[in-house]
């Protein structure tokens, strides 16, 4: 009953809850698993590596493969076109991993639309607003502009917390990280809807 199944982790949160921090510090103890990341048609960057930042792929495939319905979602940004492609999910979920994604709330939301029975959802936010705002500030990588676009981004996402399994308070790092590596744990044995059907099946084995 409890084998190894492909199922899904997705982690939600404002820019600066420490989603990436908490993820690198339990990846040695949450056993085979895969990053999602994102399919462009845009060019490599120098510095950048196929399959670690991005999926490249031509304009041309990332046209099929939308045409073949293979995409979670996908925009076109500056005349390039990012997606969520489900191919190397599919792949990554048949070789029994743990398939994690870092996106926002309607992300969140597509995702359990495709994959709800196996997908065990995380929202990790700081203490306050304040807090956001200051690890914002103290990072310098971003201009006033973008901070205040991510804090307003903040204030609507936070209303939609309900829709997720777990909420991590980022406050204590090392609790949050161990309250994260539990729920990765316990991700891992959710049972699909239909390895719970043929269990029902088996289960009826007298003969009326």
């Amino acid at each position: 009953m409890y084998e190894k199944n492909g199922v899904v982790l997705v982690l939600s949160g404002p820019s600066g809850a420490g989603k990436s921090s908490l993820i690198n510090e339990i990846a040695d103890d949450i056993g085979d698993y895969y990053f999602s990341i994102s399919t462009t048609t845009r060019p490599m960057r120098e510095g950048e590596e196929e399959g670690v930042h991005y999926h490249f792929v031509s304009n041309e495939e990332f046209a099929k493969d939308i045409e073949e319905n293979n995409f979670l979602e996908y925009a076109l940004v500056h005349g390039n076109y990012y997606g969520t492609s489900l191919k190397p999910v599919r792949e990554a979920l048949n070789k029994g991993k743990l398939v994690i994604f870092d996106i926002d709330v309607q992300g969140n939301t597509a995702v359990n639309n495709r994959l709800g029975d196996i997908t065990t959802s995380v929202f990790i936010t700081p203490p306050t607003l304040s807090e956001l705002k200051k690890r914002l500030l103290s990072r310098s990588t971003d201009s006033i502009e973008v901070i205040q676009k991510r804090i307003k981004m903040a204030k609507r996402e936070i209303q939609r917390t309900s829709e997720y399994d777990f909420v991590i308070v980022n406050d204590d790092f090392e609790m949050a990280a161990d309250v994260l590596k539990q729920i990765a744990k316990t991700a891992r044995i959710k049972i699909p809807t239909d390895k719970i059907n043929e269990f029902v099946q088996k289960w009826e084995d007298i003969e009326q």
